[in-house]
Parts: C-alpha cells; structure tokens; sequence
C-alpha cells in the first residue's frame, strides 16, 4: 500500500448561552491524548490485515484502547481476537458499500462502549482501469475506497458529535494520488475528504502490494507497523497531511515530487511531464538541486 494518512480536526461538543450544546470542529488537528486514553474506543474499518491490522494492535497495546475491528466476512476469518485481551475487542463483520452493515457496526460500539476516540477510515481495494476502459474496475473501487468512507463518515459522524468527549477521525489512502508516478490509476480521481487528515503511506508491505504467505518483505517497503507508528506520531504533532515515507523514498522526495506535480498546472505544462520528454531532463535536474538543498537545511518550499 502507498500511505497517505488523513486526520480530522477534533470533533467536539460546545456548550452555549442557556445551557444547551452546539457541535463544533476544533481548529487543532492535533491528537490529544485524551483521544486515546486507555478504555476509550478505536473503530477501523479494513481491520483483518495491513495497516488496520497494525494500528489496531499499536492502539491496543501502546494506548491500551479498546478497538472494533470492521472487514468483509471472508477477511475476519483469522481470530483477530489475539490482537488485544477479549474483552477490548469487538469485532464485526462489515461490507463499507452497505450502509445498513455500517448501521449495524455503529449500534454494536455503542451499545457495548457508548463513544468513539478514534474512527479510522482504512478499507480500500486495487483496481486496475483507465478513463476508457475497466468500468467495473472504476465502480468497484469508488464503492469502497470513497464511498465506503462516506457511508461510514455519515453513519458514525452524528453520533460522534454529540458525544461527550472530543474524537478524532484518520483517513488513509494511497500516496500515489498525490505524487502521481505514471503507473498510477484510479487513486489519482479519488478526492480528498476536507477538513480530516489524509494519511498517505509511501511503500507500505501488505496485501495490496505482494505480502503473501512466503513472500518475502522487499528492502525498500516499510512494514504496516512501522508506517502506523510513523502515522501516530505525526498526526499527535498536528500534521494535516501525514505522508509516511519508506525505504526508498524520504519526505523531501516527496515534497518536491508533489511541487512540480502542482506547478504542472500553475505553469501549463502536460500532465506527469516529469516523465515527458521535453520535460524530463529539467525534472531531474530540480531534484537533484532540491535534495541538496534539502541536506544542507537550506529547501524552501
């Protein structure tokens, strides 16, 4: 999975004139630890394997929360419950494209837990297509991977409003759709969800991308583990946007990658000319200048 994580400003209650509440949207997207404080709820959805699998074991074991694991059927096959102690754990099986399973997973939380500290957007699926061909491939991914976290955003977000305490909600999606290489496809129409945190990974090793049973981890992937724990800290320092790296790319690869993808449009250029010929010299020519600037302290972007 390429990782983008995406977190959204704290959902939570303000008392008005009179007494009565009002729902508002925190300007800070920092995690607070009161979001995670042990006993409080993770809800996540793509949670049998990958990176859910990983940030439900992380939020498990480091912030002692209690998690909702959310996946199709077929993918809780595994006993998930040796993720954390039985009794904080709570796993419901949830197609994402059926608003009624989602209704149904939200009444399962809160009637065991009665609130939610965290609700992380994570199921996703690959499809392969074009703008004139793969339909099928087109509806089945805009299904899930945007629509699954509209109908769950809907579902969840009221209830989550008027709650009593502040919550956050995470995002991810693939970093491809904002660094653009040729190869990619859909991910590239899919839209963000403002005002949430978007985390993207960079070159995460889960089952999207060949983790297998014998497959063996490339050198430059990172594992989930790592890619949720590099999400976690950076979403607790506030970042908006959370673009994990990997081994083979680092923050300021991407930050120059993503500045000349824009300027593709502020400056009229074709689209992905990094690797159109009469760009393409020019594009490497800039990261090259870019990441020494980049060592020396001195890049300003």
């Amino acid at each position: 999975m390429i990782c983008a994580a995406l977190a959204e400003p704290r959902v939570a209650p303000t008392q008005i004139s009179g007494g009565s509440s009002r729902t508002s949207f925190s300007p800070s997207g920092a995690l607070d630890p009161a979001d995670t404080h042990p006993g409080r709820v993770a809800v996540i959805t793509g949670a049998a394997s990958g990176i859910g699998a990983a940030a439900a074991r992380l939020l498990a074991s480091l912030h002692h929360m209690k998690v909702a694991l959310a996946d199709l059927p077929a993918n809780l096959a595994a006993d998930l419950k040796g993720i954390v102690c039985e009794g904080n754990v709570l796993v419901v099986p949830t197609d994402v494209r059926v608003v009624a399973e989602v209704e149904r997973l939200r009444e399962r939380v809160y009637k065991a837990w009665s609130e939610v500290g965290v609700l992380m957007h994570n199921a996703g699926v690959d499809g392969k297509g074009t703008s004139w061909d793969g339909l099928d491939a087109w509806h089945d991914v805009f299904a899930v991977n945007l629509f699954g976290v509209v109908n769950v955003q809907q579902v969840f977000g009221p209830a989550m409003l008027h709650q009593e305490n502040p919550a956050m909600v995470i995002n991810t999606g693939s970093k491809q759709g904002i660094t653009n290489p040729p190869c990619v496809r859909i991910s590239s129409f899919l839209p963000a969800f403002p005002p949430q945190f978007r985390s993207s990974p960079g070159y995460t090793f889960t089952g999207l991308t060949g983790q297998h049973d014998g497959a063996e981890k490339p050198p430059g992937a990172w594992t989930a583990e790592e890619t949720v724990r590099h999400m976690l800290e950076r979403v607790a320092k506030g970042d908006f946007y959370v673009l994990c790296p990997d081994g083979n790319t680092g923050p300021e690869i991407d930050q120059l990658r993503i500045m000349w993808a824009a300027a593709d449009v502020a400056q009229g250029r074709p689209a992905l000319s990094r690797w159109h010929r009469d760009y393409k010299a020019l594009f490497e020519e800039y990261m090259r200048e870019g990441q020494a600037l980049a060592q020396e302290g001195a890049l300003m972007l």
